[in-house]
């Protein structure tokens, strides 16, 4: 007799939770129409999908090269801009384009890490001082994702992308630096206020 009660209580506790949820849904779908009888004649708002969304980068000169990298299959990483900032961080911003015949995917380019969510991304890339002989990684928000580009896959032939990452910053005194992702030669880049 108690199990029987307690399939039941179970069962009204999802109906009930079921019940709920769909009236939270219809709430949050209603029409809200606020404005009077006005349609809004504006494009719907984008929502960027957590799994993929990437940082704000600061804006590039796109017309400034301060540095190029060749790699296979003929992509092109030009870069842009490399500048510290006075939040102690440093941000690479350049331009890959794939000059190749195949499509271009930069699965190479990510780091060794498990966690991270996309798996074609810049988190593999470094800024070396030479002179004061450190690797600065890029850097990861707080869900482990690196402050960098992501989602980098599917770029076809005579495509182009702008790709950008974030490293903790040298010492003031370092101006010179190497950029390096993996399968590309470094690129020697001065580092900018």
């Amino acid at each position: 007799m108690s199990m029987r009660r307690t399939t039941k209580a179970a069962r009204g506790a999802a109906a009930t939770a079921v019940a709920v949820g769909l009236a939270l849904l219809v709430a949050g779908c209603g029409g809200g129409d606020a404005g009077g009888g006005k349609t809004d004649d504006r494009a719907p708002a984008r929502h960027a999908d957590p799994a993929t969304a990437e940082p704000t980068a600061p804006a590039a000169d796109v017309d400034k090269a301060i540095g190029e990298m060749k790699g296979p299959d003929g992509v092109t990483v030009t870069l842009h801009s490399v500048i510290r900032d006075s939040g102690g961080f440093v941000t690479v911003n350049g331009t890959v384009v794939n000059h190749g015949s195949r499509v271009f995917n930069a699965i190479d380019w990510r780091s060794n890490e498990s966690e991270l969510r996309s798996r074609s991304s810049l988190s593999g890339a470094t800024l070396v001082d030479k002179a004061g002989k450190k690797r600065y990684l890029v850097l990861r928000d707080t869900d482990g994702e690196c402050l960098c580009t992501t989602g980098l896959s599917g770029l076809r032939p005579g495509e182009s992308r702008p790709i950008f990452a974030q490293f903790p910053a040298p010492p003031a005194k370092v101006t010179e630096v190497d950029f390096q992702l993996p399968t590309m030669p470094p690129a020697d880049v001065r580092i900018t206020e």
